[in-house]
């Protein structure tokens, strides 16, 4: 239940509050329907995960599998830009949080303020993971129930509130006008859909310290993306009943929404809903890192091992300053940009980890324990397809900085030492599962 927990505040975060209104501009009731086929795509890589967590005990998601398909050079690039991908998540919902407190107060405009409250938040959460995970997996479950609370109080008493008339218009007219037109409306709408659903890969980062991870965490993604699937799909229905096409005026349409239902008192349950929501995401980037970056040093010495040092409350303290310190270098960016980083990251995972899932089958090696990919090769070719779409949706800027980052951790690759005996182990275990 925990590790469901972790995925629940892995994906809901800001977006789920921040972007129905960016949804709907593009793509008005057809939000929904976009919201349900991006959940499906998305899951098809999840499902991917799901069989990859089922062969592997240990931590790391896309860099271990990689590793093990790869070899260690991919393993290690993917273990970067997994990295990078978990410290943009973190500070981008910090900065997403500053943004809505922006909006209850202009004290929050003030530089001082802003920084000063986002380091603290990040300091906190250091220190919370310092004493390691019993108080991260209280922390987590009480924000993930509390937010989940919040989104089931409003569907439910929302949807007492819909008018059926806000439900036109069905499709924004300039989307009617041909099928180029069509897909560049639906094509920018999947895009941010998909960006709310990334969350789901940091769900194995920490394997290790789960117990039975190759039987749970497979478990943990299927029922993580049905709740969420479901929970998105109906925030975006009963807010589009309650406020219609007056939806794209507001940046926090879901706590208007709200308000005009049932009053003042909607509105501030839901902004602490939302407060909430993105506090616990950052929380769940704050353990996931760390935890990823760990397992980069400790597991096969990709990374030197004093940073993988961990404090008598098994807590990998080095790692946890450094994530700390990086998160707190880029939250002097912008949410967009760092919603982008995402996204490319996001993306510089899913297609090796998916060619991990081919190579596996066809070559039998590490076999399932617990969950097993259904249909053969379909589902990975599927999610293949579904991942290549988002290079469409990258702009220069953000591929420069991917590029950048590639190659600069490729330089120090070379300088990193590597471990005979963890390769050599590694090769023995290689070579007893082409024995199998």
């Amino acid at each position: 239940m925990s590790i469901y927990f972790l995925g629940i505040n892995g994906i809901i975060g800001s977006g789920a509050f921040l972007l129905p209104q960016t949804i709907y501009k593009d793509m008005n009731l057809m939000s929904v329907f976009v919201t349900i086929c991006a959940a499906l795509t998305v899951s098809m890589v999840a499902l991917c995960y799901a069989d990859l967590s089922s062969r592997f005990t240990g931590s790391g998601a896309a860099w271990l599998y990689s590793y093990h398909a790869f070899g260690r050079f991919t393993g290690y690039e993917l273990g970067i830009y997994t990295c990078f991908l978990g410290c943009c998540t973190y500070a981008a919902e910090i900065v997403a949080l500053l943004t809505i407190l922006k909006t209850l107060s202009p004290v929050f405009s003030n530089h001082v303020v802003y920084y000063g409250i986002a380091i603290g938040i990040i300091v906190l959460f250091t220190i919370i993971n310092l004493f390691g995970r019993t108080i991260v997996k209280l922390v987590d479950n009480l924000s993930s129930a509390t937010k989940m609370i919040t989104i089931l109080i409003f569907i439910i008493i929302g949807a007492f509130f819909i008018h059926k008339m806000n439900f036109t218009p069905v499709i924004p007219k300039a989307a009617t006008l041909g099928v180029g037109p069509y897909f560049k409306h639906f094509g920018a709408a999947f895009s941010v859909v998909f960006y709310m659903f990334t969350g789901f890969s940091f769900i194995p980062i920490a394997a290790k310290q789960m117990n039975n991870p190759e039987k749970n965490i497979p478990k943990v993604l299927i029922s993580v993306m049905i709740t969420v699937t479901i929970l998105y799909a109906l925030m975006m229905l009963v807010a589009i009943g309650i406020l219609g096409s007056k939806m794209v005026n507001y940046s926090t349409p879901i706590a208007v929404a709200f308000q005009k239902a049932v009053g003042d008192w909607g509105y501030v349950l839901v902004i602490a809903g939302m407060l909430i929501s993105v506090i616990g995401v950052a929380f769940a980037g704050s353990f996931n890192t760390p935890s990823l970056i760990a397992s980069l040093a400790n597991e096969h010495a990709m990374l030197p091992k004093w940073i993988g040092k961990k404090n008598k409350h098994d807590a990998a303290w080095v790692a946890i300053l450094l994530s700390a310190i990086i998160t707190m270098i880029l939250i002097t960016q912008s949410y967009l940009f760092l919603v982008s980083c995402i996204v490319l990251a996001s993306f510089i995972q899913y297609v090796p980890s998916i060619l991990a899932v081919i190579k596996f089958k066809h070559t039998n090696e590490f076999p399932n324990n617990g969950f097993k990919l259904p249909f053969s090769y379909v589902i990975p070719a599927l999610a293949l397809i579904i991942s290549c779409y988002m290079v469409t949706n990258f702009t220069w800027k953000t591929i420069l900085v991917g590029v950048v980052v590639g190659v600069l951790a490729a330089v120090a690759y070379f300088f990193i030492e590597k471990d005979e005996k963890v390769e050599e182990k590694h090769q023995k275990y290689l070579s007893k599962m082409r024995n199998k």
